[in-house]
């Protein structure tokens, strides 16, 4: 439905609007700033000639006092606000009207409704000032001051007319479509997908105005609505031919000069292991005999400095996109093409150059020794991980001897890992079997074996390494700048919510305690979950109680992975942060100094955010297939499980497939139900029934809305 302010359709004979008295009013405030004024002065002033409107005039005047805009001076007598404090920070838009206001210090929201938004658009650094307000009532505020626009796209569906246009968007943060003059189509057709630039809202008007800035095809293509995923999270969906340009100028030997000066792995037993889709083979790893009890092992990551300098135009595209991006049915990459694909990736029966981390290690998986080199590789083999797990099934295989080596030594580092208190999330992946259309066939889910293991631990292992050559020290001496990844403990009331839901399960979890006691605690849970109906919502619930991981020059510790030191050293070729490491890595191996903190901490804060929008819209695309996948199963009935409450209706996921849709509240109509928060449940006010978090319930599928991403089911008793 558009969401427009259309005068054009309303019919002849209709009774006229009533009309809005709360803007008048608050700009006769705002315009006699100061000056203290009663309910009939402001009455008098605007011409209020009717009852019922008198009576709304107060109604309004008396909500502002509440609410902080005005001041109550004496009775019915009122003067607009003093300017309270002013703050700086984002705006948050939602179209339901309840705009939230995110201070830059840290402080709680603050409520900006919408005749007080100034028209800020989402994600706009703003000033605001905050209304006088009474002893525990929400903080509301008003903008003064949009000091940065986000300068956000949006992303609708185009609706055009011989004379004008609109983008009908269902962007849960703008209640309005996009007025389009014609002239700024871009040659946009109506049922065009396009990206939209918002130009201007004028004070008065509704909607605001725009021009398409791309045609992304049409709406219901694959390619189109991928696309379109990508646009509304701000993420790029194609490569700039210049950047491309330069990634082919690159030769594709390697001088011997440089060979000369590195350490030669060509003649070791060396492999990927990599899913069976994948093209860009970041991580090898080399195993070798040294003497009857240790073994070395290589970890042997692509070396995509030597061929992106820093500041370069390959090095720039990469550092603002900062991460790949991984939809259901495609990659957008880092690198160019050439780069991922081809000269960085190690591809086996091709010299490549590596940053190497090289372990001496025993057959109880002890570390001996290592160290960090620049490396030359020449791979044996590119195995996929349902080829190395066949080989370790079977005991049959290529390299099998070594492949067992490798699996051993990881099970064992994993073992001590695990009692060192790291957590064990060990969750499947939803996956799609798409046709040559991207259309969804099959869900399957993906489950981490063995093999995925033996390549998990011992990137691990690298990473660490890395992290303790830079970050620990000597007493007294001052550690270089380095970009670690942290991961902070859990947080305590969130943990606390975790104890309480658990318990109606049967389940318990120490909250206090050093970390260890709690991360040991968490992994008792899961391990007895393992199996059981209510395994996937605990797993669920017990991540939701977890800090998200991030990027940051201060080091704090990996809690999840229960390391003192933790980097990204082992992905350079779809992560931003890995190709900064290796930077700084190189630079204090040949005793340079260390960098400036402000500029690496914003870079890591940067290839954070950027990490989290590509999540979201990995998230999001399986959304939509999830979706487009249940479409042919409308008025089909499914087994599932509560996975989701809320003030809005329950969601649920289908057992078979893991599929996730609402039932409305709405649909819930044999009672009065009440959102109970703390207990994840709905509660009926006269028959009491229950509806909560893990419960068994059967539903059946009765709509499926691509363009929202969304499911509704309705129950099917």
């Amino acid at each position: 439905m558009s969401k427009r302010n259309d005068k054009r359709a309303t019919s002849k004979g209709k009774k006229a609007p009533k009309p809005d008295l709360m803007k008048p009013i608050t700009t006769l405030f705002k315009q006699h700033k100061g000056v203290k004024m009663s309910i009939k002065e402001v009455i008098s002033l605007l011409d209020l000639k009717t009852h019922p409107l008198r009576m709304k005039a107060a109604d309004i005047i008396r909500g502002l006092s509440a609410g902080g805009m005005l001041r109550e001076l004496a009775p019915d007598t009122y003067m607009y606000g003093e300017p309270g404090k002013e703050m700086v920070g984002t705006f948050r838009r939602f179209s339901n009207g309840k705009n939230s206001f995110i201070p830059d210090d840290g402080s709680d929201p603050v409520f900006v409704a919408e005749r007080n938004s100034a028209h800020a658009m989402n994600n706009d650094k703003v000033k605001i000032v905050c209304f006088a307000r009474k002893h525990g009532a929400t903080p509301e505020g008003e903008v003064v001051e949009i000091i940065q626009p986000a300068n956000e796209t949006i992303v609708g569906t185009l609706e055009v007319t011989p004379k004008y246009a609109f983008l009908v968007t269902e962007n849960k943060n703008l209640a309005n479509d996009i007025f389009i003059p014609v002239r700024d189509l871009k040659g946009g057709k109506d049922g065009d997908k396009a990206v939209v630039k918002i130009t201007d809202w004028p004070k008065q008007a509704k909607n605001p105005i725009g021009k398409v800035i791309d045609i992304l095809g049409r709406a219901g293509d694959n390619t189109t609505e991928m696309h379109a995923i990508l646009a509304e999270f701000g993420l790029p969906y194609g490569y700039p031919k210049a950047v491309e340009a330069a990634a082919d100028r690159i030769p594709d030997t390697i001088p011997q000069s440089e060979i000369d000066a590195r350490e030669d792995f060509r003649g070791v037993t060396t492999f990927t292991i990599d899913p069976v889709d994948a093209k860009d083979f970041d991580d090898a790893l080399s195993v070798r005999r040294l003497q009857d009890d240790v073994w070395e092992v290589g970890v042997h990551i692509a070396d995509v400095t030597y061929y992106v300098k820093e500041g370069d135009i390959i090095d720039r595209e990469a550092s603002r996109r900062a991460t790949s991006v991984y939809l259901v049915d495609r990659t957008i990459p880092m690198l160019p093409e050439r780069l991922c694909n081809q000269l960085c990736s190690l591809r086996p029966n091709e010299e490549k150059v590596a940053f190497s981390v090289i372990f001496n290690i025993n057959s109880k998986a002890e570390i001996l020794s290592s160290r960090i080199a620049r490396t030359v590789i020449n791979s044996d083999r590119r195995f996929t991980y349902e080829e190395v797990q066949q080989t370790i099934e079977s005991g049959q295989g290529e390299y099998k001897d070594e492949i067992f080596t490798l699996d051993s030594l990881a099970k064992q580092l994993r073992e001590r890992r695990m009692a060192n208190g790291a957590i064990n999330f060990d969750r499947y992946e939803v996956k799609f079997e798409v046709d040559a259309d991207g259309k969804p066939l099959r869900v399957y889910f993906k489950i981490a074996k063995d093999a995925n293991k033996l390549v998990e631990e011992f990137m691990l292992l690298a990473n660490r390494t890395v992290a303790e050559s830079v970050g620990r020290v000597p007493k007294g001496k001052k550690a270089k700048v380095f970009p670690y990844r942290i991961h902070d403990l859990p947080d305590p009331q969130k943990l606390s919510d975790l104890s309480t839901f658990i318990t109606r399960f049967g389940y318990k979890i120490r909250t206090e305690g050093t970390k260890s006691d709690i991360s040991k605690s968490i992994n008792r849970l899961l391990d007895d979950v393992q199996g059981k109906p209510e395994e996937n919502l605990i797993e669920t619930v017990s991540i939701r109680a977890m800090q998200k991981a991030r990027y940051s020059t201060h080091n704090i510790g990996h809690y999840g992975l229960s390391f003192d030191y933790y980097t990204h050293f082992t992905s350079p070729i779809r992560r931003y942060p890995d190709m900064l490491v290796h930077r700084l890595l190189a630079r204090y191996m040949a005793g340079g100094r260390s960098v400036t903190e402000a500029k690496y901490e914003d870079l890591c804060d940067h290839c954070s955010a950027m990490e989290q929008l590509a999540a979201n819209a990995e998230r999001a695309s399986i959304k939509y297939k999830q979706v487009e996948f249940m479409s042919q199963y409308l008025g089909k009935v499914f087994d599932g499980v509560i996975s989701g409450v809320t003030e809005w209706g329950i969601y649920v996921e289908v057992n078979e497939n893991k599929c996730e849709g609402l039932v409305p509240i709405r649909e819930l109509d044999d009672d009065f139900y009440e959102f109970d928060e703390k207990n994840y449940r709905l509660i009926g006010s006269k028959l009491h029934r229950i509806y909560a978090l893990g419960d068994a319930i059967t539903i059946r599928v009765a709509r499926a809305n691509l363009e929202k991403k969304q499911l509704d089911f309705v129950l099917a008793e």
